[in-house]
């Protein structure tokens, strides 16, 4: 039998009663077994969270940025091995394990420059006679401990989002991983519990979803982060309606591709950033590309470019270093993208290219003449499929982009700023990405949506202010 991978409770690692095996999304071997902590070790971890609350906020800025520093200088050190480990775990293809470990060392890094900086600030008061003599002093304290709760898709850098900016702020969290995908969370359990911050401030469990609800409920954890599905965020939400809950959910993602982006550079250009970005990481982002508006100008000329440069994405073993696509996360997920795309075609869609699932594998596939009401085009398909669909004129596309119940980010290819200014005013969107795919996202920068896409924001300094609230302190009698 495999070794036991321990959880981190409190800063220690810890095993339970029972154990949790993972094999590997590709060929199913066995990749490790993992423990599960019992309800009393849940209960310990909560109550020592809750306990050193205090003593978290008051920890100073050098320490909190210290704990931050030392996390992204270890997964500098150790970068090749984490990799390996997201690509044992979740099928990833070695190339993006790669960068999401690189994008999990800036996270960290961002988070401790920013611990540094978070101070406050100052406001006059005095602009009426009345409050002559009194200036405010602004500063924001963390609400709580925080319960963060992290998707499978990015099992690094998402909960690098959770983790760092709670540490940022000297906030407690309880970090619950995808039980699919909880190595690399346990690593940066190990990693955190070589640093000086309090044993209490950071424990990792390895909590099943169907044990999750008593800590989602837990009136010591004020704070819920959640990333993940739609149906689950918002129950979690409609569920503890007095905390603070943050959610970064689902999206079908469009990327707007305009008659000005007409030369034979601007179209590769295109035709290879939504290829490529359709089907990264088995379409298992919320802001992969799924549907593709083309300007009808220049329609006939991009959709076999976008064809060819999807079969040209390289499909197989996550551990080659040239496979582009991976399997999806379990045959399960490949079965139902299967379906999908089976009932949009028998609703009259044309698959031009894929098509074809292998086991938790998914040919990266292109559609036209999907229907409007089809799944492919109306939820979010979080696998690697697009549409493809001609729109006349710029404010047709927005209409198509906004006509969704989801709000994450869009791509808009065009050169002209009237055309980009519009469709940051019309988009209905958190972020629109002008000149690239709805798929390109900065750490540092806010991230998040709108509509059915959730609520809050992550990005560190973003993060740091949903992690806390606003304490003014008015001071009387001051000379100005």
């Amino acid at each position: 039998m495999s070794e036991i991978t321990p959880f981190w409770l409190a800063g220690r690692a810890t095993t339970g009663e029972e154990t949790l095996t993972l094999t590997h999304p590709y060929d199913g071997h066995e990749v490790a077994v993992v423990a599960v902590p019992t309800e009393a070790q849940v209960e310990e971890a909560v109550a020592a969270a809750d306990a050193v609350r205090l003593e978290a906020q008051a920890l100073p800025a050098h320490q909190r940025a210290a704990a931050l520093d030392h996390v992204s200088k270890r997964l500098t050190e150790r970068a090749e091995e984490i990799a390996r480990l997201i690509t044992a775990e979740n099928g990833k293809p070695i190339k993006w394990a790669r960068l999401e470990v690189n994008r999990g060392i800036s996270t960290f890094r961002w988070a401790a420059e920013e611990a540094r900086r978070f101070g406050g600030e100052l406001q006059r008061l005095d602009t009426d006679p009345a409050a002559t003599g009194r200036i405010g002093v602004l500063r924001r304290f963390p609400h709580g401990p925080v319960l963060g709760i992290s998707p499978f898709n990015f099992p690094l850098n998402l909960v690098a989002h959770k983790l760092a900016p709670a540490i940022a702020v000297g906030a407690p969290i309880i970090l619950k991983p995808a039980p699919k995908t909880p190595l690399a969370a346990l690593l940066l359990g190990e990693l955190l519990a070589d640093t000086d911050l309090p044993a209490g401030m950071v424990s990792v469990l390895t909590v099943p979803n169907d044990r999750a609800a008593a800590l989602t409920a837990d009136p010591r954890l004020p704070v819920v982060s959640f990333t993940g599905s739609s149906l689950v965020g918002w129950s979690i939400k409609e569920s503890v309606p007095r905390k603070h809950v943050t959610l970064e959910l689902g999206g079908n993602a469009a990327a707007v591709v305009c008659a000005d982006y007409g030369s034979d550079t601007d179209l590769d250009w295109a035709a290879t950033r939504i290829a490529t970005f359709s089907n990264y990481q088995a379409g298992q982002s919320c802001i992969a590309v799924q549907r593709v508006l083309v300007d009808r100008a220049v329609y006939d000329e991009l959709l076999p470019q976008l064809v060819a440069k999807v079969e040209a994405q390289q499909t197989g073993d996550p551990n080659d270093d040239a496979t582009d696509v991976g399997p999806m996360i379990n045959v399960e997920a490949a079965q139902r993208v299967e379906r999908w795309v089976d009932e949009a075609v028998a609703a009259g869609a044309k698959v031009l290219t894929g098509g074809v699932r292998d086991g938790a594998s998914y040919a990266p596939t292109v559609l036209v003449d999907a229907p409007r009401d089809a799944k492919v085009s109306c939820d979010e398909v979080f696998g690697p499929v697009m549409t493809v669909t001609p729109f006349d004129g710029a404010e047709e596309a927005f209409a198509l982009v906004n006509d969704s119940e989801f709000g994450l980010q869009a791509g808009v290819f065009t050169h002209h700023l009237r055309t980009a200014f519009a469709a940051h005013q019309q988009l209905e969107v958190g972020g629109v990405i002008v000149g690239d795919v709805p798929s390109f996202r900065a750490d540092q920068m806010p991230y998040g949506g709108v509509k059915g896409s959730g609520v809050g924001r992550e990005g560190l300094r973003s993060a740091m202010a949903d992690y806390t609230y606003e304490r003014v302190m008015v001071l009387t009698g001051v000379q100005l």
